[in-house]
């Protein structure tokens, strides 16, 4: 070998290295993926797609094919996308690209989100955060309000804190727990929470003002942390948290391992579906810590509502995910919840739907909602599913300027939500 080719081998080489150790080389991508809206009419249909979403790995279900007249959306890898259009025409399927490069989304999306190393000080609502980031910013606010308290619930599978703050300023008041970002991907949840939180610490609004002196506030932005991160660093579309199940598979569905109805409807045995249960009730240590930490202070704290924070579709829910059976407050729930989504709508004229969960999105089992008006007694219990709408092509991704909207008409859910159901009664009781 002469040596002017030795030269480029060796040049070749320590290129090779340094790519393959450098950190973006380990991120999933999904150079044109598509996204998928899917209408199914037949049971071959549905029947067809269940078998796909057992076989291929290639085919990523937002939710499940369960029956006909219903709409489906699935992301296709680039390289299934002609065996995909070819199964859409042969079982005559109704199908919508709603995105052409799954990618492309990601990377704009990687412009309005701040370094890691961004201080707390410099977090807002116009931009997306690392974890490091959010934790800051909860410290420089319990260094400026005094009324705020940190709280934490554990440590995650990875040994992260499970950050949260209480916000309390008059003794013997109703809480609230308000759990963000369980679902890894669902960014806007994270971002949500802390908005609302900023806004009950500082808003002069009188109507803001009521709820943060009337009540009580548990607010934990993300409890799923290593999940959280691992969007950041390794795979955008990563939705569990991080504990390894068996050879290959790793990461439980947090908001199917709880302890109501678990691994019943809309939850899953396999460890490498989306959905999986965990290996027993409350087996993964981030649920422990949630359902220990509540059921700790329901009393003592008087823990009268439980809101969670998800996305997407634009849903207020209630219990259950798991049964048809309706809840004994039922009425009060939907009614509460049609005048939240009604006072949501005319801040930016976003249209929500509002009842249980398996009448508005789709059967489900082990969700904290559920856990914590079954389990614990909590009466007002509330899944949002923030922006978007059901065939959004935003999916988890949605837009960072759409930050600040969302948290404005959300707050605006939160009054409604509180007052309704504080002139029902349901915060008498001691």
């Amino acid at each position: 070998m002469s040596r002017e080719n030795l030269h480029f081998l060796t040049l070749f080489l320590i290129i090779s290295v340094s790519v393959s150790s450098c950190d973006i080389a380990d991120k999933a991508r999904y150079d044109n993926y598509r996204l998928y809206r899917l209408h199914l009419e037949t049971e071959e249909q549905v029947k067809m797609l269940q078998e796909l979403e057992k076989m291929s790995d290639s085919y990523i279900f937002i939710g499940h094919a369960r029956h006909p007249d219903q709409d489906l959306t699935i992301i296709v890898a680039a390289h299934k996308i002609a065996e995909a259009a070819d199964l859409f025409k042969r079982y005559n399927i109704t199908a919508q690209v709603l995105v052409f490069n799954i990618q492309e989304k990601i990377e704009k999306e990687w412009d309005n989100v701040l370094p890691e190393k961004t201080p707390g000080y410099q977090l807002d609502w116009q931009h997306y955060f690392h974890l490091e980031t959010i934790n800051q910013w909860l410290d420089l606010q319990l260094s400026n309000h005094k009324d705020l308290t940190s709280v934490s619930l554990g440590n995650s599978f990875e040994g992260r804190n499970i950050r949260g703050v209480k916000l309390s300023r008059k003794a013997g008041n109703t809480a609230v727990f308000v759990e963000g970002g369980i679902h890894a991907r669902e960014w806007i949840s994270p971002a949500t929470s802390t908005y609302i939180l900023n806004q009950l610490l500082t808003s002069s609004d009188p109507r803001v003002k009521e709820l943060s002196e009337n009540f009580d506030w548990f607010f934990f932005p993300v409890v799923n942390p290593d999940g959280y991160v691992y969007t950041f660093e390794n795979d955008r579309l990563w939705r569990k948290n991080r504990k390894p199940y068996g050879p290959i598979c790793r990461g439980v569905d947090l908001n199917r391992n709880f302890n109501s109805s678990w691994n019943g409807p809309g939850s899953s045995s396999d460890p490498c579906t989306y959905d999986f249960a965990g290996g027993s009730v409350n087996s993964e240590p981030e649920v422990a810590a949630i359902a220990q930490f509540i059921k700790t202070h329901v009393k003592e704290s008087r823990i009268k509502t439980f809101l969670s924070l998800h996305s997407y579709s634009q849903l207020l829910m209630f219990p259950f995910g798991s049964t048809t059976e309706q809840v004994p407050n039922y009425s009060d729930l939907k009614e509460i919840g049609q005048k939240a989504i009604d006072a949501l709508a005319k801040k930016h004229g976003t249209k929500f739907k509002t009842g249980s969960i398996i009448e508005t999105i789709y059967p489900s089992s082990g969700g904290s909602s559920d856990w914590a008006y079954e389990e614990v007694g909590i009466k007002i219990s509330y899944t949002f599913e923030l922006r978007g709408p059901p065939d959004s092509t935003d999916m988890f991704i949605l837009p960072a300027n759409q930050i600040t909207p969302v948290g404005e008409e959300t707050l605006e859910a939160f009054i409604v939500i509180m007052n309704e159901a504080k002139a029902r009664g349901y915060y008498n009781d001691a």
